[in-house]
């Protein structure tokens, strides 16, 4: 699990230890492993109906990530989603669309090492070991 180990020492770079911040990035790994709202797959299919098919696509692939804005990120996940997600932590929509925009190359490219997507149990056992790594 090196490359989990990798991402949630950078996540707990970027996000601290623990409190609201944290938690963020807790709701963001709940999100991706929720599979009735589609999961990391959901995430991918709305960034590209929404344009942003380019970026997502960069970050699954083995290549460069394509960096993102707040902005984008606001449209990727959607406001609701967003104000969810901040609601939860106690911070700002745009505190946590900022954190986001930083966190998030990093957090779908090592979901995706092989540049595809895992199906069902990889991605499940990456998501409850960064789970157990936020707690």
């Amino acid at each position: 699990m090196g490359l989990l180990d990798d991402l949630a020492g950078k996540a707990q770079g970027l996000f601290g230890e623990c409190g609201e911040e944290g938690s963020l990035l807790k709701g963001v790994v709940e999100m991706l492993s929720d599979k009735e709202e589609g999961g990391l797959a959901g995430l991918v299919q709305s960034f590209q109906q929404k344009g942003l098919g380019e970026v997502i696509s960069s970050w699954i692939s083995t290549g460069q990530n394509l960096p993102i804005s707040p902005e984008q990120i606001k449209e990727g996940f959607g406001s609701e989603a967003l104000q969810t997600l901040a609601a939860k932590t106690g911070i700002s929509t745009e505190e946590a669309t900022a954190k986001l925009s930083e966190l998030m190359p990093h957090l779908v490219d090592k979901m995706t090492p092989d540049g595809v997507i895992p199906e069902g149990g990889v991605l499940e056992k990456g998501l409850d070991f960064l789970k157990s790594k936020l707690v």
